[in-house]
């Protein structure tokens, strides 16, 4: 009985960290550019009670099917789904969406350059474009004080309509990082992302070339997180949760009804 117990009680705490995880994506339904997740679960080790394919006979006969008692299961990983969220106009010129691959750079205050989805930019005190948090977009570009308009094309380039001057002034150019695996980056918080050895290195283009996604100026990227999908989940995972501690309810009751044999 008791390892009746240890595998109900597996399951209980592999469900309680698929609800945790659904519930951070519904908790993020409203976050910009964020990106929902999906823990993948894997069996434990087998208990080999009779050994598949082992000899059972002089002549050499072979055991057919084996017997194996399973352990239960546990939480092998948790990957982020990155496929596009819906692109919702804002109007505002500073705000940027991503349609297709590839992240914002952005310098870091701890010296690292990071990654990042979230195009609601803002303008630094020099007129350089920096995220919600102050961080600096690379390649850093400075906005004229007497700018009147920016225009961010969907390669990239970033023009400002100077007060008396009939032709817009070229800033410069934004550029795109991509991933071998995108899976594989580290989730920071404050919609960041770290390079990992696991995501790869990244490659840096400017926006609509080849493997690369373009810019949309006024637009901002949804969270892909499906509200009816999530709630779908979490009531799958309570149901899960509920048989398990019924496994483990009936074990202690025949494990009662041992001990009581008199």
């Amino acid at each position: 009985m008791m390892s009746a117990l240890h595998v109900g009680a597996s399951g209980m705490l592999a469900q309680q960290f698929l609800v945790e995880t659904t519930a951070n994506n519904i908790a993020n339904l409203n976050t910009t550019a964020f990106k929902k997740s999906r823990p993948v679960f894997q069996d434990l080790l087998y208990q080999n009670i009779r050994q598949v394919g082992s000899i059972s006979s002089e002549e050499d006969t072979i055991v057919p099917v084996g017997v194996q008692r399973g352990l239960g299961t546990r939480i092998s990983g948790v990957y982020r789904i990155h496929n596009q969220g819906n692109l919702v106009t804002t109007n505002n010129a500073l705000d940027l969406a991503i349609s297709g691959r590839g992240y914002f750079r952005v310098d870091h205050p701890n010296g690292t350059e990071v990654y990042t989805r979230s195009g609601s930019l803002q303008l630094s005190a020099e007129g350089a474009f920096v995220t919600v948090d102050g961080y600096p977009i690379l390649p850093v570009i400075a906005v004229p004080e007497d700018a009147i308009d920016i225009t961010i094309n969907r390669n990239g380039q970033v023009f400002a309509s100077i007060e008396g001057e009939v032709q817009p002034q070229f800033l410069g150019q934004m550029d795109l990082a991509t991933f071998p695996n995108e899976a594989g980056l580290e989730a920071l918080g404050d919609n960041l992302y770290a390079q990992t050895p696991a995501s790869g290195v990244p490659n840096v283009n400017t926006p609509g070339a080849a493997g690369f996604g373009t810019l949309l100026q006024g637009y901002l990227e949804a969270a892909n997180v499906e509200a009816v999908e999530e709630l779908t989940a979490m009531i799958s995972a309570q149901r899960a949760y509920e048989m398990n501690s019924k496994v483990i309810e009936t074990a202690d009751q025949i494990s009662a009804t041992t001990t009581n044999i008199r």
